[in-house]
């Protein structure tokens, strides 16, 4: 009875598969983890400061990364995170290593201030089967909606709704 008792939640915690063909369990998921989410935080300081990419992966990771800490159990730690199995999550972040060193050396950021785009304005017919993305005109209540907040006076209501009050 004993021995039951100590034993069953050993045997819980044991994962003999993914269910996912080609991804490997790993038993030391957490330690490999939390090696990855450390490289990942190091490895993002070479984008600069100011750029969505960096301010992203940082904020992901550094949540993953406290997760991972706070969370012995790699059943707990796929609870919380709610992004799939710990081996995906592995992936994800070998795949955010990569991509992070491709993004250095393309350096999209890296756009000089004087730089201009060239517009290629071409008038040749466009193909039928070629879908054209011309947005409908806008409604009314849109043009009455701008008009009313670019005067600063309160939107007139027209849909039904309660009007706020300031």
């Amino acid at each position: 009875m004993f021995l039951r008792l100590i034993s069953r939640p050993l045997l819980a915690k044991v994962k003999e598969t993914t269910g996912i063909v080609g991804l490997d369990v790993v038993p030391n998921a957490r330690e490999v983890l939390i090696g990855l989410y450390t490289k990942t935080l190091k490895e993002i300081q070479a984008v600069p400061e100011d750029e969505g990419y960096r301010k992203a992966v940082e904020s992901f990771t550094r949540h993953r990364l406290k997760v991972c800490q706070e969370e012995g159990d790699w059943e707990m730690i796929e609870k919380r995170l709610g992004c799939g199995q710990v081996e995906e999550l592995i992936e994800e972040a070998r795949d955010e290593l990569t991509l992070i060193g491709k993004m250095i050396e393309w350096d999209p950021w890296g756009v000089p201030d004087d730089y201009e785009c060239e517009v290629i304005e071409n008038d040749a017919p466009v193909p039928k089967h070629v879908p054209l993305h011309r947005p409908g005109p806008l409604p009314e209540e849109f043009y009455q909606t701008l008009e009313a907040v670019s005067k600063k006076d309160a939107p007139k209501v027209t849909s039904g709704e309660p009007q706020l009050k300031e």
